[in-house]
């Protein structure tokens, strides 16, 4: 069975946006046909790593038959394909960051992966490029993304960097 989702894309070393449509195109090998992009943004680092470059974020809707845990080993081989060590500092520097963030309307939660994902609604820099996606979204278990954007408040800024990627 076949659902649609959306991930999380994000780089801030090397040729950002080089990186993030090298994830793209390195997505279909794995399983994951990409539907559409979002425009790219500039947005500043969040967490534990203040201290590091400006990072460009998209966002990419996407069909799958792969169930959550397999998505994020797809997600995990193409980070390690575009040189993303393990174990590297949490929320520190990266070339490339692919997030799972939903998978058609469902929940799941084990050890490595939750879905939604746990952030979704509490980040401008996902919620920006998703809510270009999918203006009407609804996050399963937290309501209207556009809401959850509008209860951000000052969060950290998000600029349009550039024009959607390729598909």
């Amino acid at each position: 069975m076949s659902r649609t989702g959306y991930l999380g894309l994000g780089s801030n070393v090397g040729d950002r946006r080089a990186n993030l449509q090298a994830a793209i195109d390195a997505l279909p090998a794995h399983g994951v046909r990409v539907l559409a992009s979002s425009s790219t943004y500039d947005t500043e680092p969040v967490g534990e790593v203040l201290d590091q470059p400006e990072f460009l974020n998209a966002c990419i809707r996407i069909e799958t038959a792969l169930d959550p845990e397999a998505l994020l080993d797809a997600c995990k081989a193409v980070e390690r394909q575009l040189g993303r060590l393990a174990g590297g500092v949490r929320h520190g520097p990266r070339p490339i960051d692919v997030d799972v963030l939903l998978l058609g309307d469902e929940t799941h939660r084990s050890v490595r992966l939750s879905l939604p994902h746990e952030q979704v609604t509490s980040r401008r820099f996902v919620l920006v490029p998703l809510l270009e996606l999918a203006p009407d979204l609804t996050v399963p278990g937290a309501g209207s993304a556009a809401a959850a954007l509008e209860r951000l408040g000052d969060e950290a800024a998000v600029r349009l960097a550039g024009p959607p990627l390729a598909l």
